[in-house]
């Protein structure tokens, strides 16, 4: 396997907020802390250090010892959850949802970049220790978000009763995922790579009862053998060291009010970049079985959405002190927590995610909580070598395939026509021609200009009317060469889409099978910045 790269800013999928962020641009550097480059980590490992209490890390590698019962955990896991109580070891992070079967490919891509990281530092300063971690978003409850993959163009999707009641996606139990499971074995066949993914899915879902547990095995199948801890932040423990921050959010509105400022900031300068999420003055959801939702301030009295549950400002302080397991985190805050409970460095996210970390530097500021490290994970397209084999006889470059489909067949059939169909030369040479009419006008009738001017804007509509027709007609006779290019960038990029945000893993696996995660490992570099493209 080899792989070539191209930047972020000439895919066409990114928005110009990452691609500035990429490129260290002057405007987004009071919005994140260190930019994301091998030396800078040590700088970040003192802050840390300085910042994150060693009695925590007792705490924390209790709460994940808590996790880990009943799961069968490999040594080198097992090696970075006890030197997670040592004050040389720092974490790298990475979040994500709880979708079935891990959802689209980049779910991996995400793991392998936070573990090749801390391969990569601990190279670099072999002093200190580094652990992989995935978060797991247990209690996300977007149900409709997480309950599907796609296979071979069709969506495999998990329906669970309409009437029941929704909390954190992590509760959930696995019942009714059979059906799921027996559609999937119909659609991948019998060979030995198929029957590995069958016996994948049957034992993370149809042997554990509910969505959380399912998803630790099956991470820890996939990157056990490379250290990944995987944490769960639905932990009573864990949240008893958010409640200090809990409480500036619920009565002071700190979350709110800083970054609001940050979100006012980042629309004043030049680029005016979109805002990725909105505060709320309270940025915590009550969380109960069955039951997640906002919590919101009317007058004094605080209250849980869509319920009866209400309290005054003494009575929400006896409940979180007494159940802070209840309070679970949104959007804003969950970064928050993540970074008060690990000793974190950095954390990995896609476009989207560190669009909204971007907004939050002034709110951990004010919170005394060090701003991690933001870094883009790595994004893959990924060909086999049939693939690889029709973009070379197709004479199609990388730059070539990331273009829209309509503009690629615009430049394909220009570049092999045996005609010359760009029209240029004889619109430079009608322009000169109208210059010399446009001269005798000036010197005789300047009335006479206007004629000229619709003259001329007449007969360059003719030469573009003409030059269509031309490259139309040159389409239908390379008609063959359209349909191979278009069926192949239609495989490459499904749905018009990144590949990475529609496959999943399987039927990579069923190409690839055991070989998969090693060549993923061995390929991808999380520092190196650049869209990656990897073919036999």
């Amino acid at each position: 396997m080899h792989s070539d790269s191209l930047p972020f800013d000439q895919t066409g999928y990114f928005s110009s907020l990452i691609c500035d962020y990429l490129d260290n641009h002057k405007s987004l550097q009071p919005f994140f802390g260190r930019y994301p480059e091998i030396a800078n980590f040590e700088g970040q490992i003192k802050e840390k250090a300085a910042n994150f209490p060693n009695e925590q890390r007792e705490i924390l590698y209790g709460a994940l010892a808590n996790q880990y019962k009943g799961f069968e955990i490999g040594k080198k896991t097992r090696t970075n959850l006890i030197m997670l109580k040592e004050p040389m070891t720092f974490t790298v992070v990475t979040g994500h949802q709880l979708n079935l079967f891990t959802g689209p490919l980049y779910f991996l891509y995400k793991i392998i970049s936070t573990i090749n990281l801390t391969a990569q530092l601990k190279k670099r300063f072999p002093k200190y220790n580094f652990v992989p971690v995935y978060w797991m978003a247990t209690e996300d409850h977007d149900f409709e978000e997480i309950n599907y993959f796609n296979f071979d163009g069709r969506k495999l999707q998990w329906n669970r009763d309409s009437d029941t009641s929704m909390g954190a996606v992590g509760q959930l139990s696995t019942k009714g995922l059979d059906e799921v499971f027996t559609a999937f074995s119909n659609a991948i066949g019998h060979s030995k790579n198929a029957e590995a993914l069958k016996s994948l899915f049957k034992q993370a879902y149809l042997e554990h009862e509910n969505l959380t547990d399912a998803t630790r095995f099956l991470a820890n199948a996939l990157f056990g053998a490379y250290g990944l801890v995987i944490l769960d932040g639905d932990d009573r423990d864990l949240k008893r060291l958010l409640v200090p921050y809990i409480k500036k959010d619920l009565f002071e509105q700190l979350g709110y009010q800083k970054v609001s400022q940050t979100i006012d900031k980042l629309q004043d300068v030049p680029e005016k970049y979109d805002v990725q999420v909105n505060p709320r003055e309270i940025n915590y959801f009550y969380l109960m079985e069955g039951l997640r939702e906002r919590i919101v301030e009317v007058d004094g009295r605080y209250s849980v959405l869509q319920t009866t549950i209400s309290w005054n400002k003494e009575q929400l302080l006896k409940e979180l002190n007494e159940f802070p397991e209840r309070f679970s985190p949104n959007v804003i805050s969950r970064p928050l927590y993540e970074e008060v409970v690990l000793p974190n460095l950095c954390y990995i996210g896609g476009g989207g995610e560190l669009a909204y970390w971007l907004e939050l530097k002034t709110f951990f500021e004010a919170m005394k909580v060090t701003f991690p490290i933001l870094l883009l994970r790595n994004s893959v397209l990924v060909m086999t070598k049939k693939q690889s084999d029709k973009l070379a006889k197709l004479k199609l470059s990388l730059p070539d395939i990331f273009l829209r489909q309509s503009n690629l067949i615009n430049k394909k059939i220009r570049e092999i026509s045996n005609i010359d169909i760009d029209f240029s030369p004889q619109k430079e040479h009608l322009e000169e021609q109208f210059k010399a009419l446009y001269e005798v006008a000036e010197h005789t009738d300047k009335s006479f200009l206007g004629a000229v001017k619709a003259q001329e804007v007449k007969q360059k509509k003719g030469l573009d009317h003409l030059e269509k027709r031309l490259l139309k007609a040159q389409k239908r006779k390379l008609e063959d060469y359209i349909v191979r290019m278009t069926e192949l960038q239609n495989a490459l990029f499904p749905g018009r889409s990144l590949q990475e945000r529609n496959l999943n893993f399987s039927e990579l696996y069923l190409e690839w099978g055991e070989e998969l995660i090693p060549m993923l490992m061995a390929t991808l570099e999380p520092l190196h910045l650049k869209f990656l493209v990897i073919q036999p």
